[in-house]
């Protein structure tokens, strides 16, 4: 569970970023998550949310979930992509 919503915060933040740059080239402000919320207490806690699930994707998850699968949230992702049949055309 823990892996999911890291993984959703971590796309947040990178498609933010992202915006971020393509703004500063532009010259113009396209951060996304300060144009929702503002400068404030709670764009600070998503950003800080974005930074701690960032941290844990480094350093991986220590749910039961990942510990069983020996290869840690990302490496369950990995191993779910690989075992999937084919995309029928």
């Amino acid at each position: 569970m823990y892996s999911k919503i890291a993984w959703v915060l971590i796309m947040i933040g990178g498609v933010n970023w992202g915006l971020v740059g393509v703004g500063m080239l532009m010259g113009s402000d396209l951060n996304i998550v300060g144009m929702i919320l503002g400068s404030g207490t709670i764009a600070a806690i998503v950003y800080l949310l974005v930074g701690i699930a960032s941290v844990v994707t480094i350093f991986g998850c220590k749910c039961k979930k990942c510990k069983e699968s020996e290869g840690g949230c990302i490496g369950c992702k990995v191993d779910a992509v690989k075992q999937a049949p084919p995309a029928a055309m």
